[in-house]
């Protein structure tokens, strides 16, 4: 993690914003997905990548919310191509009719963001009895991502344009359960430590964009998987707790990151030509950045590919 105002080798640092590292970039002709879009990180980064001429698939949870941000967006940039679509991560079934729905629109796919996300809920259970930051933060996800590969791979044949998944984890991935990944353990409330099962759902992201990348090589596939940090960001995730919450909003503003800057990098894995290639990295301050030893962990990631296929199945 490069120092707040030094640039890393990229030449973009901290304060870097996702329309400084998006600047000069043309996405017209893509298609991008972007999950959570309907407020924070996830609507910036919407709303940049319609700016450069992306065509932008908002897939929120709420309907009427993510309407209201597309109207912000198509105020500041009338000519941008926008939809707003229904996804409810805690719901399988829900990703599933997501999928469907997308599909039956012919369109194609260049770019996923696996952006939505929870944190540090008190334990509640998915609608599929799954523990809830685990669910939303990662089987979602995970579901949604095998389910639109097809697609991404016919664009990626067809165009001749590398396909880019983006999954955005956290520096919270640290703080995962000394194991990792409690396979065992996934929904038991005894033991359940909210930090902790935050950080699980961060790996696990992390895991995901590794395995995927690993798979994609061996495909000779033209699609990248990586993994990123945003920043740690004023937004409404720290919502169960609300006094950590009040001191972030009152005093954030001198030690975090707006959502200009914690959707940067974002942006810049999405589409900047200095990450054309580049695959199963982890990425912070929009520059390549170093994870846990569990994040490297490379049969972890098979057992997690293999737990999640028989989950989602």
């Amino acid at each position: 993690m490069w120092p707040f105002g030094r640039k890393g080798p990229s030449g973009f640092s901290w304060y870097s914003t996702a329309e400084e590292v998006t600047e000069g970039i043309d996405g017209a002709g893509l298609t991008a997905i972007v999950t959570g879009a309907s407020s924070g990180i996830g609507a910036e980064t919407a709303r940049v990548l319609a700016l450069r001429g992306v065509h932008v698939i908002m897939a929120v949870r709420n309907l009427s919310s993510g309407a209201s941000v597309k109207e912000a967006i198509l105020k500041e940039v009338p000519n941008a191509k926008i939809d707003v679509m229904e996804l409810d991560l805690t719901s399988m079934a829900s990703v599933r009719k997501f999928a469907s729905d997308f599909k039956s629109r012919d369109l194609p796919l260049n770019i996923l963001i696996n952006n939505a996300g929870v944190m540090a809920t008190p334990f509640l259970l998915s609608h599929d009895g799954i523990e809830l930051q685990f669910a939303t933060n990662y089987v979602g996800h995970f579901l949604l991502t095998d389910l639109l590969l097809e697609n991404m791979k016919n664009t990626s044949r067809e165009s001749k344009v590398e396909g880019r998944i983006v999954n955005v984890s956290s520096e919270g991935h640290k703080f995962a359960y000394k194991e990792g990944v409690r396979f065992d353990k996934i929904n038991e409330q005894s033991g359940y430590n909210s930090i902790g099962a935050y950080g699980q759902s961060k790996l696990s992201n992390i895991l995901h964009a590794n395995e995927l990348s690993r798979r994609f090589k061996e495909e000779g596939l033209q699609i990248t998987a990586n993994s990123l940090h945003p920043g740690s960001i004023i937004t409404n995730l720290l919502r169960y707790h609300s006094f950590i919450d009040f001191l972030s909003r009152t005093f954030g503003k001198l030690i975090l990151k707006n959502a200009q800057q914690g959707a940067a990098t974002t942006c810049y894995v999405a589409l900047h030509p200095q990450v054309k290639g580049v695959a199963g990295k982890y990425f912070s301050d929009s520059n390549i950045a170093e994870t846990s030893a569990n994040a490297k962990d490379a049969d972890l990631a098979k057992k997690l590919w293999d737990f999640s296929i028989k989950l989602v199945s």
